[in-house]
């Protein structure tokens, strides 16, 4: 049987893996260059690198889009290879994930280098999202699907809130918010330059100190003035122990209790533990002009028809890596509560490994290869059609007759639930709604708007300026 190769083509991580294996191959999507060996390194290759101090990355997605193709094919000329996945393209099936909102002249780019330069026998193109149905996220024992789900992915450059109805994507009320794990990790690397050492050019480093150290509070003006009272002594603190390269010795975090090591150089993360996080739920911090992720999500549902709405507050699944920081769900969830309808059930769900919850997805529905033939284009149809057959096959119907039917009965201008004062004069004619930031903090910000072009930082260093 033709292998089938499911690829969750990711801006941070590649998860690739064939049809029947145990588990995906998590593979950096990036080429990096090491200042220390002057090597290069692509994708799977920068396991092999001993030397990261100083790393450049060159980046294949920028702004949550494919625009660095030579990058993107080195990556997968490795995942392809004998490597990896030792898979002859020319009798295997894809199946890879795209972001979402994709331009169309990115996407038939996507078609002409799958069936051009590895000419699979056939592929599927699709959202991350739009696998979650077919996976275990929203399963419960002895329970029929959900049929109102709504999915937040939380991404390396974005924050997605997708509802889905019946396993379809409702893109009316797909919101985007313009914080990600990149923003994320650049804020860091600013915080800590500028009050302890020079990270700026440490991006590996940083973003291993922001999984190992960050979490989201759950009070934070509690946490806050814990650190600013005792700086050096609060149960916040934690000491990272950077790496040390000349004795190939990973970084850290110190235990507690641990003696100090001579020589070693050490990261005290106090209140940067919890700002950082922060940024997802008030992003007006640094200065964008957007509401956090709870606000979004309660505008995102208040654009689906009343009857319906309880439906989705009562499914939401947590995916994407920061999903995984410690406190996120419990935050998320006493946000939610307090902007859903009063009597309305707000159930987050979550599953051990965010970061592959769409993969599993994808794996699970690819497994079914008749249903997989029926909604592939083969290399055939290409050949005959080029990218439109490709285009009439994949590309949902956006705005659609049925999809209107739907949403006849929401409201003409919905907007999220008032969480508290805001101030700020909205300009005349403008089109683009304003919702209040959660708690009433802050001044009146914008609504994450589909589609629209964020600045959530471009390169290694750019995201995330202060103000």
């Amino acid at each position: 049987m033709p292998p089938t190769v499911v690829l969750d083509n990711g801006a941070a991580t590649l998860k690739a893996g064939l049809v029947g294996a145990a588990s995906p191959t998590l593979i950096t999507n990036a080429v990096v260059r090491s200042k220390g060996d002057r090597q290069t390194y692509c994708g799977h290759e920068i396991a092999r690198c001993r030397d990261y101090a100083a790393l450049h990355f060159r980046l294949p997605f920028e702004k949550g889009l494919l625009v660095d193709w030579d990058a993107q094919k080195a990556v997968w000329d490795g995942v392809f290879s004998d490597e990896v996945l030792a898979v002859d393209t020319t009798q295997a099936t894809l199946l890879v994930t795209e972001p979402y909102f994709n331009l169309p002249n990115i996407q038939d780019t996507y078609d002409q280098l799958v069936f051009e330069e590895y000419e699979f026998a056939a592929y599927f193109r699709c959202t991350p999202a739009s696998m979650i149905p077919h996976g275990d996220l929203f399963a419960l024992p002895g329970q029929p699907p959900a049929q109102c789900t709504l999915v937040v992915d939380a991404g390396f450059s974005f924050t997605h809130v997708v509802p889905l109805l019946d396993g379809q994507i409702v893109w009316t009320a797909v919101k985007r918010l313009d914080v990600g794990g990149k923003l994320l990790t650049n804020q860091l690397k600013e915080l800590v330059s500028f009050r302890q050492w020079n990270m700026m050019d440490e991006t590996h480093i940083m973003n291993d100190v922001k999984e190992r150290c960050c979490f989201v509070s759950l009070d934070y003006n509690a946490d806050l003035e814990a650190c600013r009272v005792d700086l050096a002594h609060n149960p916040i603190v934690q000491e990272y122990i950077l790496p040390d390269l000349s004795a190939q010795r990973g970084g850290r975090v110190r235990a507690p209790g641990e003696p100090p090591i001579d020589g070693a150089q050490i990261l005290h993360m106090g209140s940067e533990r919890f700002a950082v996080p922060e940024l997802l739920f008030r992003p007006d911090d640094i200065g964008l002009d957007q509401a956090g992720l709870p606000a979004t999500i309660a505008h995102a549902i208040s654009c689906l028809p009343a009857d319906i709405q309880g439906m989705f507050w009562a499914n939401i699944g947590l995916i994407g890596g920061c999903a995984k920081f410690a406190g996120f769900r419990a935050r998320l969830q006493a946000e939610l509560q307090s902007l859903a309808p009063h009597g309305t059930a707000v159930r987050l769900t979550e599953c051990a490994e965010p970061i592959t919850a769409a993969y599993r997805a994808a794996h699970a529905f690819a497994a079914d290869a008749p249903r997989l033939a029926r909604v592939a284009v083969t290399r055939a149809e290409y050949a005959e059609g080029g990218s439109g057959a490709v285009r009439r096959r994949f590309d949902a119907p956006r705005g659609s007759e049925a999809e209107r039917m739907l949403l006849q009965e929401a409201p003409a201008a919905a907007q999220p639930p008032p969480t508290g004062r805001a101030k700020g004069r909205q300009p005349a004619g403008r089109e683009d709604e304003r919702t209040p930031a959660p708690g009433g903090r802050g001044p009146r910000v914008r609504s994450a708007k589909a589609g629209a072009v964020g600045a959530a930082g471009t390169g290694s260093t750019g995201g995330g300026r202060k103000r």
